[in-house]
């Protein structure tokens, strides 16, 4: 599992840095003209963040192998595919439906966070 979340979380970092940059620059006019170049720049944000939660993870369960650790490893790559998805999604289609599917995306890394933390605490 420790492998997983290395492996995902360097993944999802590295591509939310191209497709951030993507959007900054080659797709940049067409955000600012469909007014969501806020929604992208988010989407990438998200997508960086659940990539350095489970690079975390991985270092985590490498030191200290937990069952929690590898349901919240579930959890954040859920939420590093889902959230920043719809987001994405949004800006390709603008259809706004695709924000309902958002909150699914941060109930999971929500969860993934508070399963680290609960870990943290944890009586061995």
């Amino acid at each position: 599992m420790k492998n997983l979340a290395l492996f995902s979380g360097s993944i999802f970092a590295a591509t939310s840095v191209a497709i951030g940059a993507f959007g900054a620059h080659a797709w940049k006019p067409y955000l600012m003209h469909i007014n969501r170049l806020e929604t992208f720049e988010t989407a990438a944000q998200y997508q960086m963040y659940g990539g350095l939660a489970l690079i975390l993870l991985g270092i985590l369960q490498i030191i200290r192998p937990s069952k929690i650790l590898k349901i919240a490893t579930y959890f954040h790559i859920t939420g590093s595919i889902v959230f920043p998805g719809s987001l994405y999604l949004i800006c390709i289609s603008q259809q706004l439906f695709w924000g309902a599917i958002a909150p699914i995306g941060g109930l999971a890394f929500i969860l993934g966070f508070v399963l680290m933390a609960f870990d943290a605490i944890k009586k061995d």
